[in-house]
């Protein structure tokens, strides 16, 4: 079954606010990365992990520029982050990986708040 960006990115806030509500801020990112994993593979949808992005500058390889911590079903970048607040500059590197993947949606997600819906931020790039 095919899903939108919308229908994959609802499935992925879903994974969040079950792992917030069980465990809540002040975890490692690292940590909130490897449950969202174990709870998306329930899902049966494909993602890739920590997988290094190549830049292309004026046709050369320039080696890889980025690594975003999740790319789910080859259509929605996810940030996973646990800090004291999303800066400007977290919202305009996702829109810089996106805009560098041709992807049209990312999801920025803080779990270091006391509501999980405040950490949660669409990111969009020709969508």
């Amino acid at each position: 079954m095919k899903m939108t960006e919308n229908e994959i990115a609802t499935a992925a806030i879903d994974i969040c606010f079950k792992i917030h509500d069980q465990y809540g801020p002040g975890l490692f990112e690292s940590v909130y990365e490897t449950i969202f994993c174990f709870e998306w593979e329930k899902t049966n949808l494909p993602y890739v992990r920590q997988t290094g992005i190549r830049i292309y500058h004026e046709g050369r390889d320039m080696g890889i520029g980025f690594i975003p911590d999740l790319i789910l079903a080859d259509k929605v970048i996810i940030e996973l982050k646990s800090v004291e607040g999303i800066e400007d500059v977290h919202h305009k590197q996702l829109l810089t990986y996106l805009r560098i993947t041709g992807l049209k949606l990312g999801l920025l997600i803080n779990f270091n708040v006391s509501y999980i819906k405040n950490g949660i931020r669409r990111i969009v790039n020709n969508l």
